[in-house]
């Protein structure tokens, strides 16, 4: 017999095969792609199929922050992956973003039970289950639900209150005792990746636990099945002799283990398993999520294209590696924002990705939401002069040169996931960064107000909440600085801004250079 696993994972609310940069596109992702993969699965075996939702579907899209933000509604989300047939679902860390009120309304619409056996409150499970014991076709299969533990180091704190995040490589370990005697097959879900890679068993990463994926494949005995996510790549195959999937972003594939199983006395046992990913590129989206969610969609395409603002001048964004070199007008308006939304003087912000384009001449919701794709609130952290100078070095690090000394990103911030968030540029101060200078020793001529900025002064800097909390591996932010915080979604501030100034000059101050140039 053969027992198949299917899983989505990191969906982040794209639900039709839309990136929303514009009406009426057809791209090989979506969640109503990997339906129609996974209906074709099911339909052409007659051995269980077990189907698993592995987190990061609550957040990301257009759609999910219309849902909690506008319509107040997550039904006109969760509609959609009621559809899916999912047996479990397990919570990412994107699924806390609009706070508990928002999660716990989500997950009461949901038709599949949610595990979180390391998300506990008041000791218990979060909502109710942490492993989950379903028999097909006479086998006993155990799924245990895991979130990547690291979240309070990036979440709002009103978000998670009362929440305990248990370690993740302890609560495997516990769960996978308590189920092996009594299921043949068990098969841990894990918002979370790999630490290592995969081959070597060499580290990719630093070790801060946020990613333990291959320890569990090797630390953690009794696993027959490890299905992960949260660092958006790709991947199937056999590691330590548990096959593993980690199906990409946003419904580019659905995760396919199969398992091949033997009767024993009582039950069966696996004798092997292989893994692969399978592709929705040239398949169509299910008919039946379209139908489902079409009134929904035109509504929130009619949202996109209100119009907000204009511009004078040009705010586009060509070439997001050059824009991260040399300070572009739209990067200078965000920084305006931030610092017209608090009491800072100096802020920082990333460009997030290599999608976003900047804003046309008329600025849409459309244009905010697909530059500004996370629903981020700003707080305002006191930093010594040494800390922001040490996260300029920290900074620096994102570029390196190439064999004819030319700029260049340095590869851990595109593979194995891009991180180009974890970049920040800054306003109110001006600085150099001399990429031919070794790594710590690079950041030149740092002025605040035309003066030099002093290692023991105290500097008010804005940034969004993940990078105040540390998140990215900043050390020297920390919650515990946060002097300050406004909690109105960055999304909701732009488009405020914009109506209260509804012609932008595109202007650019260049208060930073990046040599060489």
């Amino acid at each position: 017999m053969q027992l198949t696993i299917l899983s989505t994972s990191d969906t982040h609310g794209f639900v039709q095969p839309t990136n929303y940069v514009k009406r009426n596109q057809n791209l090989p992702f979506s969640l109503a792609k990997t339906k129609t993969v996974i209906d074709r699965v099911k339909q052409s075996t007659d051995e269980p199929v077990i189907t698993i939702e592995n987190g990061d579907w609550l957040q990301g899209s257009p759609l999910a922050y219309y849902a909690a933000k506008v319509a107040k509604d997550a039904a006109k989300l969760t509609d959609a992956y009621n559809l899916m047939g999912y047996d479990v679902g397990i919570l990412g860390n994107h699924e806390f973003n609009y706070g508990m009120d928002y999660l716990k309304q989500a997950v009461g619409t949901l038709n599949y039970p949610m595990l979180t056996a390391n998300i506990l409150t008041g000791n218990q499970p979060l909502f109710g289950q942490g492993h989950r014991i379903i028999e097909k076709a006479g086998v006993k299969i155990g799924i245990i639900g895991l979130t990547t533990d690291y979240i309070p180091h990036w979440e709002t704190p009103a978000h998670i209150e009362g929440l305990q995040f248990e370690s993740v490589l302890e609560t495997a370990k516990k769960e996978v005792a308590e189920l092996r005697p009594v299921v043949d097959v068990v098969i841990v879900a894990y918002h979370g990746g790999f630490e290592r890679n995969l081959e070597t068993g060499q580290l990719t990463e630093r070790e801060t636990g946020e990613n333990v994926g291959y320890r569990l494949a090797t630390e953690v005995p009794g696993i027959d099945a490890l299905v992960t996510g949260h660092q958006h790549r790709e991947l199937a195959q056999i590691v330590n002799g548990v096959p593993i999937t980690q199906p990409g972003y946003r419904g580019a594939n659905v995760g396919q283990i199969t398992l091949t199983l033997a009767d024993k006395v009582g039950g069966y046992r696996v004798t092997g398993g292989q893994a692969e990913l399978l592709a929705v590129t040239d398949v169509p989206a299910d008919a039946a999520i379209i139908k489902t969610l079409q009134e929904t969609s035109n509504q929130v395409e009619t949202w996109l294209d209100a119009p907000l603002g204009r511009v004078e001048g040009d705010m586009r964004i060509n070439d997001p590696f050059k824009a991260r070199i040399q300070e572009t007008p739209y990067i200078e308006f965000v920084q305006k924002v931030q610092m017209a939304s608090t009491s800072a003087d100096i802020s920082g912000t990333a460009l997030f990705n290599n999608e976003g384009r900047g804003f046309g001449d008329v600025i849409t919701m459309r244009d905010v939401v697909t530059n500004y794709i996370y629903p981020n609130t700003l707080a305002v952290v006191a930093l010594s002069g040494a800390d922001l100078f040490a996260a300029l070095e920290q900074n620096a690090e994102y570029f390196s040169l190439d064999g004819a000394d030319r700029l260049m990103v340095t590869p851990r911030f595109e593979r194995p996931k891009p991180q180009h968030y974890n970049y920040d540029m800054y306003e109110g101060i001006d600085y150099t960064l001399d990429i031919t200078q070794p790594v710590g020793s690079r950041v030149k001529q740092v002025t605040y107000h035309g003066g030099p900025l002093q290692s023991d002064a105290t500097y008010h800097v804005v940034v969004n909440q993940y990078r105040a909390g540390g998140g990215g591996n900043f050390p020297m932010f920390d919650q515990s600085k946060v002097v300050e915080e406004n909690q109105r979604d960055m999304t909701e501030l732009i488009a405020d801004y914009l109506l209260q100034h509804p012609v932008i000059e595109a202007t650019a101050n260049h208060n930073f250079t990046v040599l060489p140039d």
